[in-house]
């Protein structure tokens, strides 16, 4: 009879307790099957470090559950307390709890996008890295001008900048080495640093993919004859070490000595005056073969090239036609 009562009792608590599981997972299933709150995008970050309480806390503050006890519950009878993976994620408007930690186990990341134009200075990358969100700017230093790729970088919320950047110069340098080997033999040029310096003028002078060969050409062949390279562009970082200039050129900047006017100091500048592109790289390795020795703007957004001075000036007194007309 004992022995009876016992194994009642026992079964009793058995089917409690298969009840109570039973119950639990019912109610779990409700909640990781229940949309997420949301109307919007959310970009949810579980930062390095941080368990399960402060990530069931964000994703409560941010609507993709009703109560934090939601998502720690959650977790844990998904297995996944101790398997949550920092980083940021991407999540859809409604979307369902289940779908969020299938992300978080995959380590499904979202990747932000940071693009450095073509032709910035090292102080304007600088400015874009500290305007780009999530970027740790600890122990930053700005790199030396020039030795960065301009391309589009992908990153991570909370990835550091230093290390943004340190990616950014082997990519410059993968490049050059990439064409360095395939250059023209009868360059000017002594050594790939020399040929980024002259691809950062070229980059500034042009825009026109189509025009970076002749503006190399023109460049490369002043410096083969011992000329002046004359470009604006030196002259304006002279002044304000890869800032903007907020007033045009002046006559008088032209005459002024400093290491970058190129006006005054033959040769080329002691550094680049900012970050080439490839094209611009390429260019330089390889420019047009023309005798060009001249160029100025030609009022399409491109340049009018000669050979004499003589050709230079007639094209010079037809821009300056078109800049009077402009201001009529």
């Amino acid at each position: 009879m004992i022995q009876s009562r016992f194994f009642i009792v026992c079964l009793f608590v058995v089917l409690m307790f298969a009840m109570a599981a039973s119950v639990a997972w019912g109610v779990a299933r409700a909640i990781l099957d229940r949309p997420a709150q949301t109307t919007e995008t959310q970009y949810y970050y579980i930062a390095p470090g941080n368990g399960l309480l402060r990530a069931s806390y964000v994703a409560k503050q941010q609507g993709l559950v009703a109560a934090n006890w939601h998502f720690r519950l959650a977790a844990r009878l998904l297995g996944m307390e101790r398997r949550l993976q920092a980083g940021e994620y991407e999540l859809a408007a409604g979307i369902k709890l289940t779908e969020v930690f299938s992300k978080i186990g995959n380590g499904d990341r979202y990747m932000r996008r940071l693009v450095v134009p073509e032709g910035r200075s090292v102080a304007e990358v600088e400015a874009i890295l500290k305007a780009s969100f999530g970027l740790d700017m600890t122990g930053y230093t700005r790199p030396p001008e020039g030795s960065l790729l301009p391309d589009t970088y992908f990153y991570e919320r909370g990835d550091s900048a230093k290390n943004l950047i340190g990616r950014m110069q082997a990519a410059l340098w993968a490049e050059v080495d990439r064409l360095w080997p395939d250059r023209d033999n009868a360059l000017p040029i002594q050594s790939p640093d020399e040929a980024i310096i002259l691809a950062s003028i070229v980059e500034k002078e042009t825009a026109v993919a189509s025009e970076r060969p002749l503006v190399a050409a023109v460049f490369v062949n002043r410096l083969k004859r011992g000329m002046r390279l004359q470009s604006d562009p030196t002259v304006i970082y002279g002044i304000t070490n890869g800032e903007m200039l907020d007033r045009p050129i002046l006559r008088s900047d032209l005459s002024e000595v400093t290491p970058y006017n190129t006006y005054r100091v033959g040769g080329l500048p002691p550094t680049p005056i900012a970050n080439p592109g490839k094209a611009s790289i390429a260019a330089v390795l390889k420019p047009a073969d023309v005798s060009y020795l001249y160029f100025v703007a030609d009022g399409s957004g491109g340049h009018a090239f000669a050979n004499t001075l003589q050709e230079h000036n007639r094209n010079v007194a037809r821009w300056r036609q078109i800049e009077a007309k402009s201001r009529r």
